[in-house]
């Protein structure tokens, strides 16, 4: 059985840039329609253009995932041009780094809004379509979401807190054909880490690149296209036998001690 999407519609949110795009663009080329969703405007029209060149099919539609009716009728507009939606990766999300002391109202509120309700909002726009024709959802979460790690206070709550939405869709909506599972990456090699090192580290970028790689067991941060890889067999029939399951792609980091 291959991991082959064609004639399906495929939705991913976060899709310009990082693991959501790598995971768009696995999908295109897997055959898939992809409704590429994002806010940025201009890298989704370059994502577009690149899975095209490729001989994909995707289309941009820029939505904001906190606003539910924005991301209402977003949906209802790819099911009007693609057809309904057969895969929904639920990937767009925004990071904090700070404990509960220092993680201000503001701080919490945008990550909760874009993290928690971003991904509510997708749901509720796509399970009524799914039920009883079946359909994959796969919700990003991080390892962030199983195990402590120092400074993500507001992120591993939103990270929590997608991991069990993931459980609950899983079972509420089994007897209606729609699997609904979760991955868990660890540090991932995105623009955001490339920005972090940038702002908190300036001028020691490398050195600290390298101290977050050995962070994880297998020596290096992940790729995002390793994490789209696994996003793309548990959106095919290759894992028609898999719902309510997390998926650590971690380099080790949750299982072996160091």
């Amino acid at each position: 059985m291959t991991h082959d999407l064609t004639n399906r519609t495929a939705v991913v949110t976060g899709a310009a840039s990082g693991i959501g795009r790598a995971i768009a663009l696995h999908f295109a080329a897997a055959g898939a329609r992809v409704a590429a969703l994002d806010v940025n405007d201009d890298a989704l029209r370059e994502l577009v253009a690149e899975a095209e060149r490729d001989g994909g099919s995707a289309a941009a539609f820029p939505c904001d995932v906190r606003e539910q009716s924005a991301v209402l009728e977003t949906f209802r507009v790819v099911a009007e041009r693609f057809g309904p939606v057969d895969a929904l990766v639920n990937s767009a999300g925004v990071a904090h780094v700070g404990t509960v002391e220092s993680t201000e109202e503001a701080d919490f509120d945008r990550l909760y809004a874009v993290n928690v309700k971003g991904v509510y909002n997708c749901l509720r726009a796509v399970v009524p379509s799914m039920k009883g024709r079946g359909g994959a959802i796969l919700n990003v979460a991080s390892v962030a979401a199983v195990v402590g790690i120092p400074d993500r206070f507001a992120y591993s709550m939103t990270k929590g807190a997608v991991l069990t939405m993931t459980y609950s869709v899983a079972r509420d909506y089994v007897a209606h054909g729609i699997r609904c599972n979760a991955i868990s990456p660890a540090r991932v090699h995105t623009p955001f880490v490339d920005g972090f090192l940038a702002r908190s580290y300036p001028g020691r970028e490398p050195e600290m690149f390298e101290a977050l790689s050995r962070t994880q067991p297998i020596g290096r941060m992940g790729r995002p296209d390793e994490i789209a890889a696994l996003a793309l067999f548990l959106c095919s029939d290759a894992a028609a036998f898999i719902t309510g399951s997390n998926y650590t792609i971690d380099g080790g980091f949750v299982s072996l001690k160091m």
